[in-house]
């Protein structure tokens, strides 16, 4: 199929030179500049990593060299690179200059003219440069200011978290720190370049979309009892439009025209069989812009899933632009028939919070994800798609994009599209005040608006757009507070600019205003989400809006305890911290600084107070004395504390609609909230996610000295019928007590099915000094374990482990030999290795076989395996 439009790519190396600000020589600019002398820089990419690549900076997250590296941000930087041109046959040949991230304030010149300049990293930009090219060798030339001269004039705000710099810059707001990342003020053309050329007319944006399932979701379907089941849907109806650019013909006597165009509108199925076509004409004008749409009927259509719920099942959208019946421009697009919805109210008029996809109300069980790296031009696509990969392995199927970081490239939701991720897309707004009365910064906020709903409206994926991280919420926190006098500036941005985007460009998906949003305060747990920080920061609640904010420092105040007090509509974020893997620890601190309370180590944690992490332990695990123990109770708190939390959440599901855990991933090798560090190394909360994220849950509800209540959560389609099997056993293994429960329970349902006393399931044993373990017959879903005490509460006796390691394999197996071993951990020195087991409990004479992989599933070397357990390490190894 041939099109006029053709797409030449500029990405690969280019030229870097870095200058004093001003001091560039006029030359610079120019296409016969001698740039032979200047360093080689590779595009996408930033000024950071290729001094890194270059070795004229250390690496800046190794000790304290980010420290190091800040006059990077003081500079002039200009990047250049050369390139031949064909002009094509077409007398009204249109060319672009286009880039997918310019970081942050560009001037873009072509064989020495300026085409234009830029002032948003975060949107792509397109230059015509239909003038300025030349037939042969061409040259660009891009100029970086530095960002305060764009800044240091302006007003500053009295809210601003962690700089007052950033409200008037559009750029992602954790370059500049935040509580668990680094400043680091990037520079440089970000996403990739590409020269497109057009005649005649071009596809600007093509928008499709599911209208109508012919299968009507049963009311009951939206409610909490509901009992769907995925089959064949009926006919779907779709809903096709594209936007179109009509050049101008005969200049200035001629004009603009839709005459003679059509577009051509074809679905494909995954094997390129066409299911449904329709042609269209084009209409339109000059003054109100040109399009086509049309309605699409698929008769049998297969729909598009969570992975976790059934298959995420793409077709391909074919678009045709045509003049006269002849090919002028073609796009493609992955496309997912499907439906989703935000319900914020029961059928009873009740408040609710949850996603309903194609009729049937989700459990959203994930986490936040944050930039998956600090020099984000330079993250290889490999990287979206490992974390991504991990999510599902974990049994995620929500990832909420934080406001803080940027509208991820491509790759990220080209990859939940295929693996069935939803998606919560915050727009670029995160905890500042911003100048919404600024008429330049709502025009540029606008554009970054429009170009990003159009680049991401089309992924079956994005389930909902947000307007904003934590502002509403602590808008009014800090006013009530007395830190904030000031009206709340930024308001028109997220309750009027961006729902006027939306209600243009968008009537697929809801959009919330901000998380947490609803009732009086806005972290009120009976409407809309809820961010928990009771849990970790020691916020103080119940609160109403108007009250001063309250934090409570002390080990109660902190715990994860908490977590049962509440009872959201969805929990959007919680979390706690705990340590980076020692191989991601060890490889970025220097030698002789990795032992506990070290400066180097201090350095990783950017968090407000270190005190938080030290009373969650002390009251959970007991303060750790060295680097090994604070590894391991970091871990093994955080790792409990969110079983605890989620299946608490899961528990009251007819009331929760989800669980995002802050957070997913970490953006440099520090000590944080995510469950997946650096190096691409889960933790240990990572490993017991897959059990707390399982679709089918076996819960205990218990706190000493009451009774065990048992619960079987169903997130699953169908029934569960069977027995829960309940089994308590001492530290050496003897069984105290058995007891069956029957379990009859509704599909995406949770019932608790058994109540038993403390003093029966512990049979005269202590109760520092049994395990207790769920398990099922009837129905498939990992066992559950549980202590009936708190870590520094247990009488755990010492264990010897017996490793047996078949390096040909990569398998290891472990047993436990004369008493439990509690938190068996596995370590290997190297990053992004997949352990099909890690962090968890042997009963004596038990043993499990861990396979060690790399991301592809090949088998990893064992140098240096290290294994041990909370109390035992390895006694012999075969």
């Amino acid at each position: 199929m041939e099109a006029n439009t053709a797409i030449q790519r500029l990405d690969g190396e280019w030229k870097l030179q870095g200058y004093e600000p001003g001091k560039a020589p006029p030359e610079a600019r120019m296409a016969t500049l001698d740039d032979r002398f200047w360093m080689s820089a590779h595009v996408p990419g930033d000024v950071h990593t290729t001094l890194i690549r270059h070795r004229l900076i250390e690496h800046p997250y190794v000790g304290h060299h980010d420290q190091g590296s800040r006059w990077i941000e003081d500079r002039e930087w200009w990047y250049r690179t050369q390139f031949d041109f064909t002009p094509g046959e077409a007398e009204d040949e249109r060319c672009a200059l286009v880039f997918e991230g310019l970081d942050t304030f560009a001037t873009v010149y072509v064989n020495g003219l300026e085409v234009g300049r830029a002032a948003n990293m975060l949107m792509a930009h397109s230059f015509d440069v239909t003038r300025t090219l030349r037939p042969g060798w061409n040259a660009i030339a891009v100029r970086f200011d530095p960002v305060r001269l764009h800044h240091e004039d302006k007003q500053q705000f009295q809210w601003s978290s962690y700089t007052k710099e950033r409200p008037w810059l559009r750029k992602a707001a954790m370059n500049f720190g935040w509580d668990w990342g680094p400043r680091m003020v990037t520079c440089g053309v970000w996403g990739g370049v590409y020269l497109r050329r057009s005649a005649g007319a071009r596809l600007t944006s093509v928008f499709g979309r599911t209208r109508a399932l012919g299968r009507a979701a049963d009311d009951a379907a939206h409610d909490r009892t509901a009992s769907a089941q995925i089959g064949a849907p009926g006919p779907a109806r779709l809903r096709v439009d594209a936007e179109i650019d009509v050049f101008r013909q005969g200049g200035w006597s001629g004009g603009r025209s839709a005459d003679a165009y059509t577009c051509a509108f074809r679905l494909r199925d995954a094997d390129g069989v066409l299911v449904a076509e329709a042609m269209a004409s084009v209409g339109g004008g000059a003054a109100t812009g040109f399009g086509a749409g049309a309605e699409l009927t698929v008769a049998a259509p297969r729909l598009w899933w969570t992975h976790d719920l059934g298959e995420p099942y793409l077709y391909t959208l074919e678009t045709e632009l045509r003049r006269s019946g002849k090919p002028v421009d073609v796009a493609r697009t992955p496309l997912g028939i499907r439906l989703i919805e935000l319900q914020t109210r029961h059928a009873g008029g009740e408040p609710d919070f949850a996603f309903v996809l194609n009729g049937v109300r989700i459990y959203a069980k994930g986490a936040n994800w944050i930039p998956a790296d600090h020099f984000i031009g330079a993250i290889p696509d490999q990287r979206y798609q490992d974390l991504v990969e991990l999510a599902v392995q974990g049994n995620m199927n929500m990832l909420r994009i934080w406001g803080g970081g940027i509208y991820e490239k491509d790759v990220f939701y080209d990859a939940c599209d295929r693996r069935g991720v939803l998606v919560w897309q915050d727009f670029a707004f995160a905890n500042a005040q911003f100048p919404d009365f600024n008429r330049e910064f709502m025009d540029n906020v606008r554009q970054e608006a429009e170009s990003n709903v159009r680049r991401l409206r089309n992924h079956p994926s994005l389930a909902l757009w947000c307007g904003n991280n934590e502002i509403d919420w602590l808008i009014d926190m800090k006013t009530a507070g007395g830190d904030l006098t000031t009206p709340f500036y930024g308001e028109r941005i997220y309750h009027e600019l961006l729902p006027d985007v939306l209600d243009a460009l968008d009537d697929s998906r809801a959009y919330w205003p901000s998380s947490p949003f609803g009732g009086s305060d806005a972290n009120d747990p009976d409407v809309g989400d809820r961010h928990n920080w009771q849990v970790w920061h020691g916020s103080v609640y119940p609160r109403r809006s108007g009250e001063p904010p309250r934090l409570d420092y002390s080990v109660e105040g902190v715990s994860f305890k908490n977590y049962k007090k509440d009872f959201a509509l969805f929990s959007s974020e919680f979390g706690m911290h705990a340590s980076a893997n020692r191989y991601t620890l060890e490889k970025y601190i220097p030698e002789g600084e990795f032992y506990w309370n070290s400066a180097e180590m201090a350095y990783r944690n950017k968090d407000t107070n270190h005190r938080k992490g030290l009373l969650l332990m002390e009251g959970y695990t007991g303060v750790p004395q060295d680097i090994e123990q604070y590894m391991n109770y970091s871990m093994l708190t955080q790792a409990e504390g969110l079983k605890y939390g989620i299946e608490h959440y899961r528990r009251i599901k007819a009331r929760n609609g989800g669980a995002l855990v802050w957070q997913f991933n970490d953006s440099w090798p520090g000590t944080s909230w995510a469950m997946i560090d650096y190096e691409l190394l889960p933790k240990a909360s990572y490993y017991y996610g897959k059990g707390f994220f399982h679709p089918v849950l076996l819960s205990l509800d218990h706190e000493p000295g009451e009774p065990l209540r048992l619960w079987v959560v169903n997130d699953t389609l169908a029934p569960l019928t069977g027995r829960l099997v309940l089994r308590v056993r001492d530290f050496a293994g003897a069984l105290l007590h058995e007891s069956a429960y029957g379990v009859d329970v509704e599909a995406s349902g949770a019932d608790e099915i058994g109540l038993l006393a403390e003093a029966d399931a512990l049979g005269g044993a202590a109760a520092e000094s049994v395990l207790v373990e769920l398990s099922a017959e009837g129905f498939e879903v990992p066992a559950n374990r549980y202590y009936l005490r708190d870590p520094k509460d247990l009488a755990l006796p010492q264990t010897t482990l017996r490793t047996v390691v078949d390096g040909a394999a990569g398998k290891v197996t472990i047993t436990a030999e004369g008493a439990l071993a509690r938190f068996v951990k596995l370590d290997v020195p190297q990053g992004n290795l997949r352990f099909s087991d890690n962090f968890f409990d042997l009963l004596p004479g038990e043993s499990r076989t861990v396979a060690v992989t790399d991301r592809d599933g090949a088998t990893a070397p064992l140098g240096g395996l290290r294994v041990q357990a909370l109390n035992g390490e390895v006694a012999e190894r075969e």
